[in-house]
C-alpha cells in the first residue's frame, strides 16, 4: 500500500498552529504514601484536531518531535489524519500516551545527529498490534506487551491499526541505574501472562499516565525506583551478582526493620545511611530477587499487622496504626492492608 512520507520539519518550519497544549493550569497539593507534596507540573497535549485537516500530518511529526525527539512519519491516511500526544513529568522519567491513525514512525542517523539530548523508552501496547525494529532485532507487540529502545540509533514502528500506547522516556544516566548494557535489551518484549519479570514490568508499567504526574500514588521516586528495579529484573541483571549482594541486602532489610515507620523513606536515604550509593544499594537487591519499594512496604505492613492484632493496641484507631507504620493517607493504608493483608484494616481487627 503506497503511504505519503512527511519531511522532518525543523523548529522553525513548522505550522504556524503548532503548539503544545497545557492540560489544566492549577497546580494542586496531593497528599501520597504518607506525606504531602506538591503535585508535578500540568501535562501538555499536542492535537491534531488544532490544525486544518491538509496540515494535519505534517503537525504531527513536529508534536512527536518536539514531545519525544527527532523522528520522521509517513502514514497512509492522507486527509484528515488524526493524532494525540499528552506528556507529563514525573521525577526523572517522562510520561506520555499516544493514539493517533494508521502510521509508520522512523528514526534516522539525520535526527539523531540533530538531537541534544537521548534517551531510552519503555513503550507499551494499550490496543491493537504493532512491530518494532531496531539493530536488526524485531518484535511484535500485542495488547500488553511492552519493549525498550534505544535513541542512540535508528528504529522503526509500524503502527498498521495506530498507536495507543504507553511510552515512558527513561534518561540514558537513570538507566545506568539499572541496566550495564541497556542496547543489549532492545527490541525485546516483555509480556503479561509469561512467567518471569517480564510480565511483571508490563503489569506495573500500563497503568502510568500523563495524570499521574498531577496525583501521584505513591512519591515519585518509590514509583520510579520500583520500575528500574523491574526492568533490572525483567533483562536478567541480576545474574552472576547474586554471592556479594547478599550480606548487603542484609543490612538493607535491618535499615527497614528500623526506619519503616519514616513517612516518604527513600532509596537515597538508606543507601546514605549505609554509605553505599543508591546504584549499589538498587543492584544488590535485583541481584536478590528484590526491590526496594516492595521491601519497605512488606516490612510496613508486617508492622501494620502486628499492631492491629494487638489487644494492647485495640484503642488506637487504625488510621494511627496507619501513620505509626509511615503511611499518613488513611485511605492509601486500607487499599495497602486489603492488598498486602487480604482484608481491611477494620476487618482484620475483627478477626482478633
Amino acid at each position: 500500500m503506497a503511504s505519503a512520507r512527511a519531511a522532518l520539519i525543523a523548529p522553525a518550519e513548522q505550522p504556524p498552529a503548532f503548539r503544545a497544549i497545557p492540560v489544566g493550569a492549577c497546580v494542586r497539593v496531593t497528599h501520597t504514601a504518607g506525606m504531602l507534596s506538591p503535585a508535578g507540573p500540568a501535562p501538555k497535549r499536542w492535537s491534531t484536531d488544532t490544525v486544518p485537516p491538509a496540515q494535519r500530518l505534517d503537525y504531527w511529526v513536529g508534536a512527536i518531535s518536539e514531545g519525544f525527539l527527532a523522528m520522521d512519519a509517513s502514514s497512509t491516511v492522507r486527509h484528515a489524519f488524526r493524532g494525540q500526544l499528552v506528556s507529563a513529568p514525573l521525577g526523572p522519567i517522562g510520561l506520555n500516551r499516544v493514539a493517533g491513525d494508521a502510521q509508520q514512525v522512523w528514526r534516522t542517523s539525520r535526527g539523531i545527529a540533530r538531537s541534544r539530548d537521548n534517551f531510552c523508552y519503555l513503550l507499551g501496547n494499550l490496543d491493537s498490534a504493532w512491530r518494532v525494529e531496531q539493530d536488526g532485532r524485531q518484535a511484535a507487540l500485542a495488547p500488553g506487551d511492552f519493549t525498550l529502545v534505544d535513541s542512540r540509533r535508528p528504529y522503526h514502528f509500524d503502527f498498521p491499526q495506530g498507536p495507543s500506547t504507553v511510552s515512558l522516556e527513561l534518561p540514558l544516566e537513570w538507566v545506568a541505574l539499572w541496566l550495564a548494557e541497556p542496547e543489549a535489551h532492545v527490541a525485546r518484549v516483555f509480556r503479561i501472562g509469561e512467567p518471569g519479570w517480564g510480565a511483571a514490568l508490563a503489569a506495573f508499567a500500563r497503568p502510568w499516565e500523563p495524570a499521574m504526574a498531577s496525583a501521584p500514588p505513591l512519591p515519585a521516586q518509590l514509583l520510579t525506583d520500583q520500575l528500574g528495579s523491574l526492568l533490572a529484573l525483567a533483562c536478567g541483571e541480576s545474574r552472576g551478582h547474586t554471592g556479594r549482594s547478599g550480606g548487603l541486602v542484609e543490612r538493607i532489610h535491618a535499615q527497614l526493620r528500623e526506619r519503616f515507620a519514616e513517612p516518604g523513606l527513600t532509596a537515597a536515604d538508606v543507601a546514605a545511611a549505609l554509605g553505599v550509593s543508591v546504584r549499589s544499594l538498587h543492584r544488590a537487591m535485583v541481584a536478590q530477587g528484590q526491590t526496594f519499594a516492595r521491601s519497605l512496604m512488606a516490612e510496613r505492613m508486617a508492622q501494620a499487622r502486628r499492631m492491629l492484632i494487638s489487644p494492647a493496641l485495640s484503642r488506637v484507631t487504625t488510621a494511627e496504626i496507619g501513620r505509626r507504620v509511615g503511611l499518613l493517607d488513611p485511605s492509601h493504608f486500607v487499599r495497602s492492608c486489603r492488598q498486602w493483608l487480604g482484608h481491611t484494616p477494620a476487618a482484620l481487627r475483627q478477626q482478633h
